[in-house]
């Protein structure tokens, strides 16, 4: 079984017409099914109202598939924030007569810039992602998994079950996951992909887990399952910072911006700002509401959601 998840930017609902409706919070699901292979679309419900969404749609996806209706500064903060999360594999699709040389000058620079443009036909985009995914090769090798938990509940008979998309590696039936922040850890009871059992769930999986071991009021949405050890929990970091070029004006001390990273969202008060010569190369000593949970040598988004047309503030590397 090979799975895609896609961020779906700049159309509200233009899923429903992709896949079946899924979970639904400020995030919405939608799942598309041929044979053994899926591809599920993740649309930021709340988004442009919140920037928590679209982080965690397109921090989340494999690939993007932006919807341009308008160029207005929900367009932008998209190009952003799939620049700062790097997200390489994209479609565009034009509407309302905006053409690819209106956008070239905004996207020039950035990931977008590489993207694939497609016309709006949702059969020929349906038949061409489910290629992509039968063309896939699932890997289960690893022998440790991440994944960071997005929704979770309390099914009766069953208990704990937390949905979300393995990250790294490969979580199996019955491995023993920390549940971190924290130091509790929960056994994996079962695994379901798309309403089917399965023993096993690998990177960009789309999965359900049931749990023994940890309650609901244990997990939050970012909890992260893992039973690798490498993975840290910190309450304060000082990091270097790459601001994005459209951003006003330096950072400073008292600030407090979002940390992004797998499904966390963290607040963090910056009590030390050292500049370099171009103030767009920061680094900064922060003291986080929570603890964040993370990989040594990956990076995360810094946003600033009171930013105003701008909150994504750039790019900040976790040591």
């Amino acid at each position: 079984m090979a799975n895609l998840n896609v961020a779906i930017l700049g159309a509200p609902d233009f899923g429903k017409d992709l896949g079946k409706k899924g979970t639904a919070s400020d995030l919405t699901f939608y799942n598309l099914k041929k044979g053994q292979n899926t591809v599920t679309f993740i649309e930021p419900t709340r988004f442009p109202e919140r920037i928590a969404p679209l982080f965690y749609a397109v921090s989340m996806s494999q690939k993007a598939l932006l919807i341009v209706d308008q160029i207005n500064p929900a367009f932008g903060e998209s190009v952003i924030m799939l620049d700062s999360i790097g997200q390489k594999e994209g479609i565009v699709i034009l509407r309302n007569y905006i053409t690819r040389e209106q956008i070239s000058p905004l996207i020039k620079g950035t990931v977008v810039d590489g993207y694939e443009f497609l016309a709006d036909d949702k059969n020929v985009l349906r038949e061409r992602l489910l290629a992509e995914v039968a063309q896939m090769q699932p890997s289960y090798d690893s022998v440790t998994g991440t994944m960071p938990v997005d929704h979770f509940f309390n099914v009766r008979g069953i208990g704990t079950v937390v949905l979300g998309s393995v990250a790294e590696g490969t979580i199996k039936k019955h491995d023993e996951l920390m549940v971190l922040p924290g130091d509790k850890t929960a056994l994996v009871r079962s695994i379901q992909k798309h309403d089917d059992d399965f023993d096993i769930a690998g990177a960009g999986e789309r999965t359900g887990i049931a749990l023994k071991g940890v309650e609901v009021e244990d997990l939050d949405r970012g909890t992260i399952l893992t039973n690798d050890k490498s993975i840290k929990q910190i309450s304060s970091l000082t990091a270097k910072v790459q601001i994005v070029k459209y951003w006003p004006s330096p950072l400073k001390e008292g600030m407090v911006f979002h940390i992004g990273h797998w499904m966390q969202f963290v607040p963090a008060r910056v009590e030390a700002v050292k500049a370099e010569s171009d103030w767009h190369k920061v680094e900064l000593t922060l003291k986080l509401d929570k603890m964040l949970v993370y990989r040594p040598g990956t990076r995360a988004v810094l946003t600033y959601p009171e930013g105003g047309k701008l909150r994504v503030v750039g790019t900040i590397d976790l040591p």
